[in-house]
């Protein structure tokens, strides 16, 4: 088959601008400025994994802003009772709605039109239909009012976007370069600051509502008593343990605030906010100032007494400060607080994230050297399969490495370490390709096909096997992307670029070049010895003969490893579990006894250390605390100090807090993206087989999973979100093994219509087996130094790889055939049984 010039130019230009994509990636800063205005794209962006920074993941919180809204509600409610002169005791919150309680009928006739007008509009929901935020309902002489979903709906998107400008406007304040603050469903928001390790200041500086307020202290009520008056509140102080007898009135709002800086008291030298009111806030400052000389004045933040100055003096001007137990950095974050106005609801940090720049450095480090450490073993193992010709099939891989980082790029995504092992793998599943090109040329030229015709036959015999093979791998690369999170998606996008990409060099590039060298040289036969000569045939081994012991020896196998999940059980990592992570890296060697001691002194519940990089690297888990975010984040800064005095030279590269909402969601995700993963391809190879096939392949697929979950209980790796995508992953390269023998024995069967079963399988495994055993070569090759020097955090994904790939072969070659036997002959029996006159057959 001729491919047309036009076609060719096509294939040209699409891979001189994916090469010119990438090639900023490698380019200098100074370089890629000087040729700004010929570089199509910019550089892949790198993740927070990889150049370190913070990570946060922000919920609004849903059942505060009900509160609030019900508060709200309940003031106007009672506002509207003074105006028709109804005591405003009858209005009560009762759980979710508000109760009026009116005996007089009239009373209740006058009242209900007022508040039938606090209902606010939330948008239309066609036909012109009007929803409104709450719903007022009578039952006898009491009138309900309720909050709508459509309401708390509306209300929680004006949250979420009101918060995401006030946590811009606050980040901006404590000068982060480049932030990433985004919405993230209905009522969450990321953060992502770069350069930031500290996460205790981001905390600070984002979980506060920031809802000020000033109020006159009752000087004639005792704190300690513990029992306040109505109209006076017990507050605690923020910063000094006491307690504030506060009029709940509030003086001045914070919202009359104009303006708040940092700084210093001049005469004792500490830390201070000094704030500024608007005009009306100043007037009615200068008269509270005026008419409470002597008296204490609070200065209340979400719902604490920053403090209690006593006014000595009528304040004129509007201006005032804070002083207190501040440090120069709580001052900063407060003035911070004050200038960017205060959150609509209160917001809970669900997911926590830090790492260090030097973790992120040795990052890049190592993923590029275990990256060319693995396409350098791939290189090689071509090159002895396939000798000059494995040349060739280099050049398509390398030009698939090149275009999966110019595409990148070109989609502005964000490279993460995960992403890096996906590139890395994708250059070993991208070799299959190229090895069934080659193999069904060889069988080919073996029959006496011509050099030409050899090739056309081969690729076209190769193509449909391929499409299917990546379609299947494709699948749970897609579901992991829609599940996934962060850098899991990060994989799956590099994985499903790969894929694509890879079907585009091995269908196209290498075919023109194949077919190129044929014609320069004028080739009557196309042979494709290795680098020692000519391939000897594999002996012919009959896998039916065996099948019962092979499928029995996975049975155990499997058996074992189900008793395995439940004991010892799985390493659940902080993903699935939630709690608190910290790695704390030493200059000398650990003394791990002593650091146990005193971590377990704090009082925090378990703490499990596990030592690594020649004893100088340490990670402390710690279960999550009881309570909410303040919490989470005492117990993470007594886990610092603590180790702060056993290793004086500590420096921590990596902290994370999850909690048990992303931590259940997350597990959920994940095994949901695992389950449907393997139903639909359960439904492609029905579509594209028949059905026996497709059980048959969801049957051994299971067999493979279980023995992988066996593999990680029995080495203790840490079954995480990275976890996750190895499974999803080798469960793609798994039915792509399979898919590979199915296309087989389904060209077998419309060729030898006459041939038992049971021989057909036999014959297909054999003619499939140098590939099967080829591609698990190069994919085990490309993941081994990822494997061995990749680190920690991709150890999860490469190992539990290897050794999928390791199974998956192997059930392809034992397991498949054997299973899909009995499917059939199962088939044919109840057939036969339920045919006319058949009493009973024997088989």
């Amino acid at each position: 088959m001729r491919t047309s010039k036009w076609a060719v130019l096509a294939y040209v230009a699409i891979t001189l601008f994916g090469i010119v994509a990438a090639l900023p990636n490698v380019l200098s800063p100074a370089a890629r400025e000087r040729f700004a205005a010929f570089l199509p794209v910019s550089p892949v962006t790198l993740g927070l994994d990889l150049k370190g920074g913070s990570h946060l993941v922000l919920e609004v919180d849903a059942a505060g802003l009900r509160k609030a809204r019900l508060d709200t509600l309940l003031d106007d409610i009672r506002g509207a009772l003074r105006a028709e002169r109804v005591p405003t005791s009858s209005a009560r919150i009762a759980g979710d709605a508000i109760a009026v309680k009116i005996a007089d009928p009239a009373d209740r006739d006058k009242v209900m039109p007022k508040i039938q007008e606090l209902a606010a509009p939330v948008g239309t929901l066609g036909f012109g239909t009007g929803s409104s935020d709450i719903e007022v309902t009578t039952a006898g002489d009491t009138i309900n009012v309720r909050l709508t979903e459509a309401g708390l709906s509306d209300r929680m998107t004006a949250a979420v976007d009101q918060s995401l400008e006030i946590i811009r406007r606050r980040v901006d304040q404590v000068g982060v370069a480049e932030p990433l603050i985004q919405r993230v469903g209905s009522d969450r928001i990321l953060v992502q600051l770069p350069g930031l390790q500290d996460p205790t200041r981001l905390r600070q500086l984002l979980g506060s509502t920031a809802q000020m307020s000033f109020h006159m202290v009752d000087t004639s009520v005792d704190p300690n008593s513990g029992i306040a008056p109505r109209g006076v509140d017990i507050l605690p102080g923020a910063n000094d343990g006491g307690k504030y007898a506060v009029e709940s009135r509030v003086a001045i709002s914070g919202e009359r605030l104009s303006d708040a800086k940092a700084g210093f008291n001049q005469q004792t030298n500490e830390p201070i906010v000094s704030f500024t009111f608007d005009a009306q806030g100043a007037r009615q400052f200068a008269e509270i100032t005026r008419d409470n000389v002597g008296l204490p004045f609070a200065i209340v933040l979400d719902g604490k007494v920053l403090t209690a100055p006593r006014i000595n003096e009528p304040i004129p001007g509007g201006q005032g400060q804070i002083s207190g137990n501040f440090t120069a950095q709580e001052a900063t974050v407060l003035s911070a607080l004050l200038r960017s106005g205060a959150l609509p609801a209160p917001l809970t940090i669900i997911e926590e994230r830090s790492v260090g720049p030097n973790l992120g450095s040795d990052s890049i480090r190592m993923g590029v050297y275990t990256g060319l450490a693995g396409f350098a073993l791939v290189v090689v193992l071509m090159v002895v399969l396939y000798g000059s010709w494995g040349l060739i099939a280099n050049l398509g891989l390398l030009l698939h490495t090149i275009l999966t980082i110019g595409v990148l790029g070109m989609l502005g995504s964000t490279l993460t370490l995960p992403g890096i092992a996906g590139i890395i793998l994708g250059i070993g599943m991208a070799v299959d390709a190229n090895i069934l090109i080659n193999a069904r040329i060889r069988e080919e030229t073996a029959a006496g096909a011509g050099a030409m015709k050899a090739l056309d036959i081969g690729f076209s015999k190769a193509y449909a096997t391929i499409i299917d093979s990546n379609v299947t791998t494709l699948t749970g690369t897609i579901l992991l992307f829609m599940f996934g999170t962060g850098p899991v998606r990060g994989f799956a996008i590099t994985m499903m670029l790969g894929i694509v990409i890879s079907m585009f060099t091995s269908i196209t590039i290498v075919r023109l070049a194949m077919r190129e060298v044929v014609v320069r040289r004028k080739m009557k036969k196309l042979e494709i010895p290795s680098l020692f000569g000519k391939v000897r045939h594999l002996p012919q081994i009959s896998f039916m003969k065996g099948r019962f012991v092979a499928i029995g020896m996975s049975a155990i196998l499997s058996v074992s490893s189900v008793v395995l999940f439940f004991t010892p059980g799985l390493n659940y990592g902080i993903d699935f579990v939630g709690g608190i992570q910290v790695e704390a890296v030493s200059k000398s060697k650990l003394e791990l006894a002593a650091l146990r001691d005193e971590l377990e002194g704090l009082g925090i519940g378990e703490v499990a250390l596990q030592e690594f990089g020649q004893g100088q690297t340490v990670l402390i888990r710690v279960q999550r605390q009881p309570g909410g975010e303040q919490e989470q984040t005492v117990a993470l800064n007594k886990i610092k100090e603590t180790v702060g005095k056993v290793v004086p030279d500590v420096s921590f590269e990596r902290t994370e807090v999850v909690g048990p909402t992303i931590s259940a969601e997350l597990a959920r995700s994940g095994f949901l993206a695992v389950a449907l993963a393997m139903l639909a391809i359960l439904f492609y190879i029905w579509w594209r087989f028949e059905w026996h096939f497709a059980v048959g392949a969801i049957a051994v697929l299971l067999l493979d999973i279980t023995k992988t979950i066996g593999f990680f209980a029995l080495s203790g790796i840490d079954f995480n979100l990275t976890a996750i995508a190895a499974l999803l992953t080798m469960i793609g390269y798994s039915v792509n093994d399979k898919v590979v023998v199915y296309d087989r024995m389904r060209e077998n069967l419309r060729k030898y219509k006459s041939m038992p079963f049971s021989e057909l399988i036999d014959l297909s495994i054999n003619q499939v087996l140098a590939r099967c055993i080829f591609t698990s070569m190069a994919t085990a090759f490309s993941l081994v130094p990822m494997a061995i020097w990749g680190g920690d955090a991709v150890k999860s994904f490469a190992w539990p790889m290897i050794f999928g790939v390791i199974v998956a072969t192997t059930s392809s070659i034992y397991i498949g055939g054997p299973i899909l036997l009995f499917l059939s002959r199962w088939w044919k029996d109840r057939e036969t049984a339920r045919a006319p006159g058949v009493e009973s057959v024997k088989t």
